[in-house]
């Protein structure tokens, strides 16, 4: 019984890891990647603003 309770906290604990490096590799992604979605997310705005000057 105490090895089952062990394992189950040893699972959690490799859930924190994994949500760590899930969070690593996303900021990694969007430091590479800043200017791309500056300019993606600008555009997305303009069109948004002259879309709605028109309704």
């Amino acid at each position: 019984m105490l090895g089952f309770k062990n394992f189950i906290k040893e699972e959690d604990a490799i859930g924190v890891v994994e949500l760590i490096l899930i969070l690593v590799v996303l900021i990694g992604l969007v430091l590479i990647f800043k200017n791309q979605l500056v300019k993606l997310v600008n555009n997305i705005f303009k069109t948004i603003t002259s879309e709605a000057g028109k309704v």
